[in-house]
């Protein structure tokens, strides 16, 4: 039994044809596996930044909320002083006037 050239070496570049072929599969799945990792912590970094948006925002709307009551309160007062104010007035005029 004797192999024939022709087809030892049709057998043997079959062969390196299909190791060729999976060592080729093998590093596209790794560099898929790596681009999924890279995606996913860009992903999970994402995630966490807006998360410290979104508790700066909340931050600023609890300040503002305090403003606006500090803001009201200053409100009643400047009328309660405006208020006192006229009726000062009123009394003054009364003070200074002739007809006394």
């Amino acid at each position: 039994m004797t192999i024939e050239i022709g087809v030892l070496i049709a057998a043997l570049s079959l062969l390196m044809g299909v190791l060729g072929y999976q060592l080729n599969r093998q590093k596209h799945q790794l560099i898929e596996q790596k681009e999924i990792r890279s995606e996913s912590q860009s992903g999970a970094e994402v995630k966490a930044e807006l998360g410290y948006i979104r508790k700066g925002v909340d931050d600023i709307r609890i300040d503002l909320k305090a403003n606006e009551k500090n803001i009201a309160h200053l409100s009643e007062r400047v009328t309660r002083v405006e208020e006192s104010s006229k009726q000062a007035h009123k009394r003054i005029d009364v003070l200074d006037s002739p007809d006394k």
